[in-house]
């Protein structure tokens, strides 16, 4: 039995539901706060995935970094090295959509070019009729920075385990592929 620790960096403009994500989450789905209030720092949130088909699990440490570009500098300090990255934009809202460019090049300029195994996550998918962003285009600029895509509503509580529940998969998956080629390199 393997229990793996990853720190999982959510990160996104302020107001397109990071939080809201992490609470489900957290909760396994259980409570939509109505009100939240602006995340002035980093907060941490922890949560246990067993991995399927296996006696393995992966503890989750979710860093809920502020997003509001005065507040991000001093959060960013709180970072440390992460190990996964979840990026939210708000689907209705092209600007968050746009800025996740900066924040792929802040994740990576911390990172000092270190690739970081992530998901692209447009929330507010309950909101069609007021979208501005089309998921093809979201899938393509997702895809061309190695991310997954995924589409969640946090108000309704559709797919917000998907992208965590991902994650943590493919930090299982890093683990494997890393303890095989460490048994490779042993005595031959």
């Amino acid at each position: 039995m393997v229990k793996l620790r990853a720190r999982c960096l959510l990160l996104g403009d302020a107001a397109v539901g990071k939080s809201c994500l992490s609470h489900i989450f957290y909760n396994d789905g259980s409570l939509f706060q109505k009100n939240y209030s602006l995340t002035t720092g980093v907060e941490l949130v922890m949560k246990c995935i067993n991995i399927p088909e296996t006696n393995d699990s992966v503890e989750l440490y979710i860093l809920d970094s502020a997003g509001k570009e005065m507040l991000v500098e001093g959060c960013e300090k709180m970072w440390g090295e992460p190990s996964l990255l979840c990026l939210v934009f708000d689907l209705t809202n092209e600007q968050s959509f746009a800025n996740c460019t900066c924040w792929m090049e802040r994740v990576q300029a911390h990172c000092k070019g270190l690739h970081v195994p992530g998901v692209l996550v447009g929330n507010k998918s309950d909101l069609s009729a007021r979208r501005e962003v089309q998921a093809s285009v979201a899938k393509e600029w997702a895809h061309s920075k190695g991310l997954e895509y995924h589409e969640t509503s946090a108000k309704e509580m559709d797919n917000c385990d998907a992208p965590l529940l991902s994650l943590a998969q493919s930090f299982y998956s890093l683990y494997q592929e890393q303890r095989e080629i460490m048994q490779n390199l042993g005595p031959g």
